[in-house]
């Protein structure tokens, strides 16, 4: 399968210069990211994709656009792909907010309040990310999936830490990672 890093986004144009939680919830993608979503797309143009997993964040979906345009495939809006929550741009926007964005997207199924409530601990972002393994690797089609999502999950799944823009290559079967390293 292949795992997507959503482009840049807002949040991470500010933190980058500082390090410092810039504020701003469910982040959109700067003009680079956009660029870097379009890159994706351009690089996934070959690709025989079957399935798109898309996070509800803003970012993972505006990143997925260029994508979804060249491939007409079925679209999964999964909570359980979120971004671990640590900063402000971690809190989401409502299932209404997102239908009325993307209206191409079912977000029937998300609560009121689909991302974690707080902080959320490593070892729970590895559970999502372990569980979401376990799902993939059932799937006869998981060779063909791209998942778009975010830093830290797919720290999680992998033990690469990617930029914004990146597409990995992954194997579902594979092992969890033995060792990872939380830090940007």
């Amino acid at each position: 399968m292949f795992l997507l890093r959503h482009g840049q986004s807002y949040f991470n144009l500010h933190f980058t210069e500082n390090r410092v939680d810039p504020g701003i919830e469910d982040p959109e993608l700067t003009p680079l990211g956009v660029e870097q979503a379009a890159a994706a797309a351009a690089q996934l143009a070959g690709a025989a994709l079957t399935r798109i997993i898309i996070s509800p964040y803003i970012r993972a979906l505006q990143t997925a656009e260029p994508i979804l345009a060249m491939h007409k495939v079925p679209v999964e809006i999964m909570q359980e792909v979120r971004e671990r929550a640590a900063f402000a741009c971690d809190i989401g926007s409502p299932p209404d907010l997102l239908a009325t964005r993307f209206p191409q997207h079912d977000f029937g199924h998300l609560p009121l309040q689909w991302w974690h409530g707080g902080i959320e601990t490593p070892e729970a972002t590895i559970a999502r990310a372990d569980a979401f393994r376990a799902l993939l690797a059932a799937r006869a089609d998981s060779a063909t999936t791209l998942l778009v999502s975010h830093w830290a999950f797919i720290l999680a799944l992998t033990g690469s830490s990617v930029s914004n823009g990146e597409i990995l290559e992954y194997d579902p079967t594979a092992k969890a990672p033995e060792r990872l390293v939380w830090e940007l």
